[in-house]
């Protein structure tokens, strides 16, 4: 039996969204001119995204180390915080809501492949993260999940369902542990 044939893995065209020439202007883009911005420059990372197609609100902070796969595939509300090191590995569509902290290494995933077709086919889900969310270091979030308004996701936590709003949510998989805020 062979589990992957990875000889007859093929992207699908329209998979990415925009041209490979656009994919590669873009990779190119955020690995000097993003990456070597100095810290304070939130606003020129801000115009460099929503050139190519990320649609960002006001006031959001964008720190020169994060990643963005595909940033036509990006929205960001108002005043949201991304952090050091977070991954934004948008094959499909990312969501974030206004008033959203994302801390260091945060890793938002909406793709992967189908491990039960030997042509291992690529596929992407959507990640919707409401307001007032905070997610913590190194917090990993797969592809397909909602995480509700208001939620916190602890440090080294892995969300691979959806969460319900105002919890407090730990460990892997995370799970809700209490409200963030007692009603």
């Amino acid at each position: 039996m062979q589990y992957q044939d990875l000889k007859n893995f093929t992207v699908p065209e329209t998979f990415r969204g925009k041209s490979k020439v656009t994919v590669q202007l873009w990779w190119m883009v955020q690995a000097t001119l993003f990456a070597w911005s100095p810290q304070v420059m939130y606003g020129w990372r801000r115009f460099l995204l929503r050139l190519f197609g990320a649609k960002i609100g006001k006031g959001v902070l964008i720190r020169s180390t994060a990643k963005v796969t595909y940033p036509w595939n990006v929205e960001i509300g108002d005043y949201c915080w991304i952090g050091e090191d977070n991954v934004l590995y948008s094959l499909g569509k990312i969501t974030i809501g206004n008033h959203v902290a994302f801390a260091h290494k945060v890793y938002i995933n909406t793709g992967g492949h189908d491990y039960t077709k030997p042509s291992f086919d690529i596929f992407a889900e959507p990640v919707v993260i409401e307001d007032e969310c905070w997610l913590t270091n190194d917090v990993y979030v797969a592809p397909g999940v909602t995480i509700g308004k208001g939620t916190i996701i602890a440090a080294r936590s892995s969300v691979l369902k959806n969460i319900p709003g105002n919890k407090i949510c730990v460990g892997t998989p995370a799970v809700p542990i209490k409200d963030r805020i007692q009603k």
